[in-house]
């Protein structure tokens, strides 16, 4: 890629600030940063890492400038991967059981991609590449493929948890996804050496600053309210379900005794009908229904001394 090419790069690269600062402006106006805390810090932090890295990038020696860069990419993971899990706490936000168990999910999650990185980056600390960018390379991967994972969830599940597509969890959540399947895409081209690097770095930053403009656009639109309609009685179930697991009655419980109780008494009425004579159709008709008979054993049983 030539001179062009290099002038394309840090267009696209200076545009990218001016979009952050957007929906920057655009959280504060609609008070989004209440919703949104750790988005709010990303947008921010993000902005910072242009300010600093832009004017040094030039610098000599380079080394300083490259550890500073993969230092504020690990920074940037960390918080873009805590934004999913604010993204997953907005949705499920009417259901308290499924929240604490994304919640844990994501923090077991968090766990093996942190021992990943430490195991990579020892196994990678005689090598020819650096062990901080093996590590925070495949860091990357798995936050990209979580981020996958989080769009794709929301397509197929935002009716049945009442979440509109218009809503702004939906819309950070396409910008991520959006971006971290490009990427991946590019990794994918980049190990079969069918692409350059530097054009690689081109399509990146240009896939971002589509992302942030995804960003920018959901964040001025207005949210609509969450759907109440039938599909959400699928979550609803799903939420007393996780309630009875982490919940169970108890064993001493009056209302398994009461229900042995009358199942054995109406096992015995159904062994003395059997040598009775059947008694009239009018007899049958005016006789006790099984919720009095149910009603009157039991206040006999509990009579009782």
């Amino acid at each position: 890629m030539g001179v062009q090419g290099h002038l394309a790069g840090i267009a696209v690269w200076i545009v990218e600030p001016l979009l952050l600062l957007g929906v920057a402006i655009a959280l504060s106006w609609r008070k989004l940063y209440r919703t949104f805390p750790v988005f709010s810090i990303y947008i921010g932090f993000q902005i910072l890492t242009f300010a600093i890295l832009f004017p040094v990038q030039n610098l000599r020696p380079y080394s300083e400038f490259f550890y500073a860069y993969w230092a504020f990419q690990a920074v940037s993971l960390a918080i873009g991967f805590k934004v999913i899990h604010e993204i997953f706490l907005d949705v499920f936000r009417p259901y308290h059981t499924l929240k604490d168990l994304g919640s844990v999910l994501f923090k077991w999650a968090a766990l093996v991609m942190l021992l990943v990185a430490v195991v990579v980056a020892a196994s990678n600390s005689a090598g020819e590449q650096d062990p901080i960018v093996s590590a925070v390379s495949i860091v990357t991967r798995c936050v990209r493929v979580i981020q996958c994972g989080l769009i794709l969830f929301l397509l197929a599940f935002a009716k049945y948890l009442g979440v509109s597509r218009k809503q702004q969890s939906f819309g950070i959540a396409l910008g991520f996804g959006g971006f971290a399947s490009l990427e991946l895409m590019m990794v994918a081209l980049s190990n079969s050496s069918h692409i350059s690097q530097p054009m690689i770095t081109l399509i990146n930053s240009f896939g971002y600053d589509l992302a942030v403009v995804v960003w920018l656009a959901y964040m001025l639109m207005k949210s609509p309210a969450r759907d109440v309609s039938a599909n959400l009685q699928v979550s609803q179930r799903w939420e007393e379900s996780l309630i009875d697991i982490q919940h169970p009655v108890p064993g001493d419980s009056l209302i398994p005794m009461f229900e042995s109780m009358v199942d054995r008494a109406f096992s015995r009425t159904g062994a003395d009908s059997t040598h009775e004579v059947p008694a009239p159709q009018s007899f049958r008709t005016s006789a006790t229904s099984k919720v009095d008979l149910e009603e009157s054993f039991i206040s006999q049983q509990l009579t009782k001394p």
